[in-house]
């Protein structure tokens, strides 16, 4: 997850005398960079997770540090740190207040430091970890995509991560991610990553193939869902013109389960923009599961319209019901007094239709097969309706 600022102070927090005295929930914000800042001008410059410091030359009053502060947040900054003893003696304690209600790190160091020494040496370091980070990542996406690969990403990744522990992926995708340009895409991607609060290195945050890409290693569940959760919030409270769609895979074990985990995460965040949905688990999409796991959609397409065709077809020229009833009949078991309650048509109108019904598909649908047959031409029929309404949406 980058070079945070729990790596910063853990790593260089004695040698600059640096403390954090507020913000504590952006402990794990990943840094992109460390940028000077004495004036507002050059926050048009920031894309996401930037680190600003400031001896205060632009910021020597309350009010401009509040200022600042609320502008930070609002371009995502990673953080602030304060140059004191100098243009800023001490720093007033609204600043600490708003910095803690924003989740921004803010953080000191005294005016002995050499500002440019210390700046120097954390964007040596953020270099290195960045190049660490698409290491890491390029090996994930080996063991994601290529069974055969797993060797040697299991080499790439074992110093960094439990390699025989549980892994989980969640994709993250918004409509037309894979059409933006880098930039764009980027900007998006670290305003994300600073919303995933409390993750530092049991996971890897990373684009690929249309999605964000989490993978979260030996996360406990409880915690993973919390993350998740405060993750959507801040999205929908920071991002509220973004429609997020979220897939999370099976719990699996050992890193040769991975492209098994992908594969899910990959269906349900399908299924979640397909049907408009911000979140679907794997494990809780039912017959679902082996649906969107086909990747021969041509098949599934075949498999419906072979069977519902004759019932389309009828309702298409004559304006009626039939496939709407032979779904209350599957769901409903047959029951006609539950399907004239649920559509609320006499029985004999009902009995009746599924005599034509039956005959229009040559079939009495006596057997369990038949029916099951059917249901699953059915719920192939509506992902394809409701892939064409996200389509005709989103156009």
């Amino acid at each position: 997850m980058g070079f945070t600022i729990e790596d910063m102070l853990t790593l260089t927090g004695d040698r600059y005398k640096m403390s954090m005295i507020a913000g504590n929930r952006g402990w794990s914000n990943s840094i992109s960079w460390v940028l000077m800042v004495e004036d507002f001008n050059i926050l048009r410059n920031f894309v996401g997770k930037e680190l600003a410091v400031t001896v205060g030359l632009g910021f020597d009053s309350e009010d401009l540090l509040l200022s600042l502060a609320h502008e930070l947040s609002v371009h995502h900054a990673a953080g602030l740190i304060v140059n004191t003893g100098f243009y800023i003696d001490q720093i007033p304690q609204p600043l600490i207040d708003l910095c803690n209600e924003l989740g921004l790190p803010l953080l000191v160091v005294p005016w002995e430091i050499y500002i440019a020494d210390m700046i120097k040496d954390l964007s040596v370091r953020i270099f290195l970890q960045g190049m660490t980070d698409e290491q890491i990542s390029a090996a994930f996406i080996k063991a994601m995509g290529s069974p055969e690969q797993v060797a040697a990403a299991r080499q790439e990744l074992l110093q960094y991560y439990d390699v025989d522990g549980d892994f989980q992926i969640f994709l993250m995708t918004i409509p037309g991610l894979d059409t933006m340009d880098t930039v764009e895409r980027k900007r998006i991607g670290y305003r994300m990553e600073l919303f995933l609060e409390n993750i530092t290195h049991n996971c890897s945050f990373f684009y690929y193939d249309g999605s964000f890409v989490l993978v979260c290693n030996d996360l406990p569940p409880d915690v993973t869902e919390q993350v998740i959760t405060d993750f959507e919030r801040r999205m929908a409270l920071r991002m509220p013109e973004t429609k997020l769609c979220i897939g999370v895979s099976s719990r699996m074990k050992d890193l040769e389960s991975l492209s098994v985990a992908y594969r899910r995460a990959r269906a349900a965040v399908e299924m979640a923009l397909i049907t408009g949905k911000k979140r679907i688990s794997f494990d809780q999409m039912g017959i679902y599961r082996i649906l969107y796991l086909v990747p021969d959609k041509a098949l599934l397409r075949e498999m419906s319209r072979d069977l519902l065709q004759p019932l389309i077809s009828y309702d298409e020229k004559h304006g009626g019901q039939y496939l709407e009833t032979l779904e209350y009949y599957l769901t409903l078991e047959g029951s006609f007094l539950a399907m004239s309650d649920a559509m609320f048509i006499h029985r004999n109108t009902l009995m009746y239709r599924m005599n034509k019904i039956r005959k229009l598909l040559g079939t009495d649908l006596s057997t369990a097969e038949e029916k099951l047959n059917y249901q699953i031409a059915c719920l192939i029929m509506h992902m394809e309706h409701d892939d064409d309404v996200r389509t005709r949406s989103v156009t």
